[in-house]
């Protein structure tokens, strides 16, 4: 249950929303706003949020304005409070990957593949299905960085998603990179994306701990 994210007393921990995750890995570049959602992904579970922790997350000594900080970034949805820290998944990334990866489609069909075109996991393809698609993913990853400055300065493109649409725009096969540290990924979905799910900050997470 999300709460008012304050510094009080109270014990209230801070913790990404779904779209907090997704703003938070869709680009390389390190920014205010997403250094800070960065911070709050390791470190949101590790103690009640305080002023300290507020500015130690904003980089700035001003706890107003490092709270001012913080504060927007709940009222734009990025980041909540809850009274129930989150606890690190026990099971390791390779057998927690596909249990995600399937709540992520409403067709549960995922994949995760890295920028080399190779898969980590996969939920509902088959296993050359999902080596060609790794390596699909690979391609337009590089495509992406080829053309990047056509897409975002001439263009003002501000997605790095890439989809195979029908005839009515909704989506077939979704490419949504993800950036974690200095690593790039891509998650391939089949139909229609669920990454408003928990399960996508989750995904997140671990794939931060590995990888960051």
């Amino acid at each position: 249950m999300s709460v008012e994210l304050v510094a009080t007393r109270t014990e209230v921990y801070a913790e990404l929303t779904p779209a907090g995750a997704f703003y938070a890995t869709s680009s390389p570049d390190q920014e205010g706003n997403r250094t800070i959602l960065l911070h709050v992904l390791r470190e949101g579970h590790h103690a009640p949020f305080t002023t300290e922790i507020a500015s130690q997350w904003a980089e700035n000594n001003n706890t107003d304005k490092a709270l001012r900080s913080i504060f927007r970034l709940q009222r734009l949805g990025l980041l909540r409070g809850t009274h129930q820290a989150r606890t690190d998944s026990t099971l390791r990334l390779e057998d927690a990957l596909p249990p995600l990866l399937a709540r992520l489609s409403d067709q549960q069909k995922t994949l995760l593949a890295d920028e080399n075109g190779f898969y980590l996991a996969a939920a509902g393809f088959a296993h050359e299905a999902a080596e060609e698609l790794a390596g699909l993913s690979a391609d337009l990853l590089s495509l992406q960085s080829r053309h990047n400055r056509l897409l975002k300065n001439n263009l003002r493109v501000n997605t790095e998603t890439w989809g195979l649409l029908d005839p009515s725009g909704r989506s077939e096969l979704g490419f949504w990179p993800l950036f974690i540290g200095q690593q790039r990924f891509m998650l391939v979905v089949s139909g229609t994306p669920r990454l408003q799910d928990q399960s996508f900050v989750t995904l997140v997470q671990d794939l931060d701990k590995r990888y960051r």
